[in-house]
């Protein structure tokens, strides 16, 4: 692992209750629930696999970390790919999965993606050169209160971000995959919880707009946030019309065919 110790490393947030897809997720955490033919999980996991990031923490709820395990446990064994989990008890916000991964991370950097985003674009050149600050993804959207929302100068500089804004900033929102350094970590430490009694990712990435340390990539391609049943049943729609499923990374493809034929095997012999 030692050659791994300054390489950026992955982290999945998939805690959470999901309480807008009860009762759906009242038996199984939302990111394993099927987004057209694959559980949401493999949509995150193929961002960080495909940008060559081979060790990956995933949080998840206390419930659900079972059927994680089950799934993904032994999965990347033979392809070099290290997954490892940590519960959050109670979710108290995006940022503490930086605090819940500070040994993960070490000195290293992270790209830190939500388990309910589904990317079309590939971003692996951005997190392959990522070297040091903060680097977040943009997209235009139709209702902006809903999301951290950044601002422009006009010589398309970010000079605010502003989460769930009243009145109108900006059609801007910041999706859900972040990219710091290792002293993101020291950052959320020092979060005051919000309104909402949470550290939130957007005040971490205020820290690093403070410092004129915050790059913003504004993208065109599908952006999926799978969190109610409408926006779960679009986001398979929209995956199967463009095929985001099928442009899997190779390893990951691979990896998820012979799980999958091993649990026919194992299915054959039960029936035996």
């Amino acid at each position: 692992m030692s050659n791994r110790k300054n390489k950026m490393k992955g982290i999945i947030l998939a805690g959470g209750t999901a309480t807008r897809l009860f009762p759906m997720t009242a038996t199984t955490s939302k990111q394993l629930l099927p987004v057209y033919d694959k559980q949401m999980i493999f949509y995150p996991l193929n961002t960080l696999i495909k940008a060559g990031i081979k060790d990956i923490l995933i949080i998840v709820a206390p419930d659900h970390s079972g059927q994680f395990l089950n799934l993904l446990g032994s999965l990347f064994k033979p392809y070099d790919i290290h997954i490892s989990f940590e519960v959050q008890s109670v979710p108290r916000g995006l940022a503490e999965a930086l605090i819940l991964g500070e040994n993960h991370i070490g000195d290293g950097n992270v790209a830190l993606i939500l388990g309910d985003n589904i990317f079309e674009n590939d971003f692996s050149s951005q997190i392959k050169s990522f070297k040091s600050g903060g680097h977040v993804f943009a997209k235009k959207v139709t209702d902006p209160e809903r999301f951290g929302v950044v601002k422009f100068n006009k010589n398309n500089r970010a000079v605010e971000i502003v989460e769930k804004p009243k009145e109108w900033i900006s059609d801007y929102a910041v999706t859900g995959l972040y990219l710091y350094d290792n002293r993101c970590i020291e950052i959320a430490k020092k979060m005051k919880p919000s309104e909402r009694g949470e550290i939130e990712i957007t005040d971490v990435n205020r820290a690093y707009l403070k410092k004129k340390e915050l790059e913003v990539t504004l993208f065109e391609g599908e952006w999926l946030d799978a969190g109610t049943p409408e926006s779960l049943l679009e986001a398979g729609m929209i995956v199967r019309e463009k095929g985001i499923s099928k442009n899997f990374h190779p390893v990951l493809a691979k990896a998820i065919e012979e799980f999958n034929e091993e649990l026919k095997i194992r299915s054959k012999k039960r029936l035996q």
